[in-house]
C-alpha cells in the first residue's frame, strides 16, 4: 500500500530521473542537422596523424611488438590508438566547450528545466550525444583503416562499439569536469590533461619502453585502457585483461554521470 497522495503529486506526478533524456538527444540532432560539417571536421585530425606518423615514420621504424607477443607494422600499431584518441577528443570537445556555452551563456538548460525534464535527463542526454559524436569519428576512421589494410582481424568491427564505450567514459567525465569550470581560461586545464593522455598512453610505442614506475602510472590512464581494447580487437589478440579495461571505462563513465547529474542539479536549481 502507498500513503495518500499529496496535492503536489496529484498535480505533477513524480518523474524518474533520466526518463526524458531522449528529448535532450533529439534537440542536439535537430541542431546539428544543419551543421554536420562541424561534426565531421574532427575526423581529419587523427587522419593527419596516421599519415604523418603511422605511415611516414612507420616506413623508417618497420615492425614493432604488438599485444600478445605479435609483430605488426608500425602503422597497424598506431592506427587503433589514433582511433581511440579520436573517440576521446570528439567526446571531450562536445562535453566541455559546447556544454559550457550552453550552461553559462546560452542558458539552454535553464529553459529545459522549465519543462518536465530534470538535471539527470540533461546529463544523460548530453553524454549520449557525446558518445554518438565519438562513434561517428570512429566509424569514419575504421573505414580508412580497413582500406589501408590496417585492420587484419575481422574482430576489428567491434572497435566501433568499443569507441562508443570510450565516448561514454570521456563524455561523462568531461561533462562532470565542465560543471566546475569558472571561465574560458579554465579550459587550459582540460588540455593539460588530454595532451599527456594522448602522448603517453602507449599511443605511439609499446608500454614496455617506459621505465617501470612510469608503466604503473600509465596503467591509470583511461586512454591507455581505451587503446588496449581497440588494439586487441583490430589485431585479433585477446586475453582476460580485456575485461578489466572494459570495466575501468564503465566505472569511469558511471562515476562521471553521477557527478554531472548532481552538479547540474546544484548549479541549475539553486
Amino acid at each position: 500500500m502507498t500513503g495518500p497522495a499529496t496535492l503536489t503529486t496529484r498535480v505533477m506526478p513524480r518523474l524518474r530521473p533520466g526518463r526524458n533524456a531522449a528529448r535532450m538527444l533529439e534537440r542536439n540532432l535537430l541542431v546539428y542537422r544543419h551543421a554536420w560539417m562541424v561534426i565531421f571536421s574532427g575526423f581529419f585530425e587523427p587522419l593527419f596523424y596516421l599519415f604523418s606518423i603511422g605511415v611516414g615514420i612507420g616506413s623508417l621504424v618497420g615492425d614493432v611488438a604488438g599485444p600478445g607477443g605479435t609483430t605488426v607494422r608500425y602503422a597497424a600499431f598506431v592506427a587503433p590508438a589514433l582511433l581511440g584518441s579520436s573517440a576521446m577528443n570528439g567526446a571531450i570537445y562536445e562535453s566541455t566547450f559546447n556544454i559550457y556555452f550552453k550552461l553559462k551563456y546560452g542558458k539552454i538548460y535553464d529553459a529545459v528545466l522549465s519543462t518536465p525534464m530534470q538535471p539527470a535527463d540533461i546529463a544523460i542526454g548530453e553524454i549520449s550525444w557525446s558518445l554518438i559524436r565519438g562513434a561517428i569519428y570512429a566509424a569514419g576512421f575504421l573505414v580508412v583503416m580497413a582500406v589501408m589494410g590496417l585492420m587484419p582481424s575481422p574482430w576489428g568491427i567491434l572497435a566501433l562499439p568499443a569507441a562508443t564505450l570510450i565516448g561514454f567514459a570521456f563524455g561523462a567525465c568531461g561533462m562532470a569536469a565542465t560543471t566546475y569550470l569558472r571561465s574560458w581560461q579554465d579550459f587550459d586545464l582540460i588540455s593539460l590533461v588530454t595532451l599527456p593522455l594522448f602522448l603517453f598512453s602507449a599511443t605511439f610505442y609499446p608500454l614496455d619502453v617506459y621505465p617501470e614506475a612510469f608503466q604503473v602510472l600509465t596503467r591509470f590512464s583511461p586512454l591507455y585502457h581505451s587503446v588496449e581494447i581497440i588494439r586487441s580487437l583490430t589485431l585479433g589478440t585477446f586475453d582476460w585483461s580485456l575485461a578489466g579495461h572494459v570495466a575501468f571505462l564503465l566505472a569511469m563513465g558511471g562515476v562521471g554521470v553521477l557527478i554531472a547529474s548532481r552538479r547540474l542539479g546544484k548549479l541549475l536549481l539553486r
